[in-house]
């Protein structure tokens, strides 16, 4: 199964902690890192003032299922210091799932696609970039929900 990870931090050093979180997500069992995105710089949002976000997207090919995948990244988060304290704060490493192949899901701690993927131009940037013809199950192109977006502000690290 093809899924595609979101990845998000800025605490700490985001750049290294995403590109060493890209090669854990490549270590999980029963998976393969098949490509990565750039890595993108964007805004924060939220309730408090904090550093800009590094935010990058992974596409694996896993035979895990989704939830076994999600259980994986949250390990990973864990071993690079994520502590979940304040929602939308800051944090050194984000993994949210964003599509586990065509599937919807929609069981107690797992949503896929992401619900807010859609809404999000610091994940359809990488995620686009990865796959132009990307679609999001029960809502449609991603290229469609970009449009309908202000995409301005995430850009690539150089």
């Amino acid at each position: 199964m093809r899924a595609w990870v979101g990845l998000g931090g800025n605490t700490g050093d985001p750049v290294a902690i995403l590109r060493a979180a890209i090669v854990a997500l490549d270590k999980l069992p029963d998976t393969r890192l098949l490509r990565s995105s750039q890595l993108y710089r964007s805004p924060a949002w939220g309730p408090v003032a904090q550093a800009d976000f590094i935010n990058a997207v992974a596409l694996l090919e896993t035979s895990l299922d989704a939830p076994a995948l999600l259980d994986g990244m949250l390990g990973i988060e864990r071993a690079f210091g994520r502590e979940r304290q304040e929602r939308w704060g800051p944090r050194s490493l984000d993994l949210d799932l964003l599509l586990y192949g065509d599937r919807i899901i929609d069981v107690p701690g797992l949503r896929v696609p992401h619900p807010q993927l859609h809404e999000r131009a610091f994940m359809l940037v990488p995620l686009l970039e990865l796959d132009p013809q990307a679609s999001i199950p029960g809502v449609g192109s991603a290229r469609d929900a970009l449009a309908a977006l202000a995409s301005g502000g995430v850009e690539v690290v150089g």
